[in-house]
This record gives C-alpha cells, sequence and structure tokens, in this order.
C-alpha cells in the first residue's frame, strides 16, 4: 500500500507535462483550423455570383437554329445546324453580338 501511495504522489515529469501541453496546444490548433475553414466556406458559398454579360440578342442565320453555347472571355460560340443538318460553329461578340468568324464542322468517318 505504501508504494501505491508515493506514486500517486510524486511529481508528474517535465517530458511528461510538455508531452501534455504539446498535445493539448495541437488540438486546440486542430480545432481553430476546422473553425476557420468552415467559416470561410459558409461566406465564400453564401455570396452571389458575379452576373455574366450576354448580348441583348443573338441573331442566327435564317434557317439555322441553335445546338449548344459557350461562353468566352468576350466571346459566345454558337454551334448551330441548318435545314440540311450541316453543324457550324459561330464566334460572336460577346457585348455587341456582331459575328467574329464562322466554322464548318465535317462529318467524321
Amino acid at each position: 500500500m505504501r508504494g501505491d501511495a508515493a506514486l500517486e504522489e510524486s511529481p508528474e515529469p517535465p517530458r511528461l507535462r510538455l508531452l501534455r501541453r504539446m498535445v493539448l496546444a495541437l488540438t486546440a490548433t486542430l480545432i481553430a483550423g476546422v473553425i476557420a475553414i468552415v467559416l470561410l466556406l459558409v461566406i465564400r458559398l453564401q455570396a452571389a455570383p458575379a452576373p455574366v454579360a450576354l448580348p441583348a440578342e443573338v441573331r442566327l442565320p435564317a434557317g439555322e437554329s441553335a445546338r449548344a453555347v459557350t461562353l468566352g472571355s468576350d466571346w459566345v460560340a454558337v454551334v448551330t445546324v441548318d435545314g440540311a443538318g450541316q453543324e457550324r460553329i459561330r464566334v460572336l461578340d460577346r457585348t455587341s453580338g456582331a459575328e467574329r468568324a464562322a466554322v464548318e464542322i465535317r462529318a467524321g468517318k
């Protein structure tokens, strides 16, 4: 019995005390980091996205209809198809809607 009481009353070794404090500090740092990341995600995801600037109207040649649209930095690409099934990519200016270029898509075999 005397041995057990002596072990309970002995002071904590300095290395064990240092290890305990380091684990406590790392745990607190980890918790603070997770909270910071969650807060940043919540703040960032609640922000409204910037509106996309599009031309007021896009005029396609008669007989062509749009199949797909892609937005670039200052242009809009529209994939069109005519009555005969010929597809074209038309590149338009993003602000004015004026056509910059047109490329025919040939069927691959």
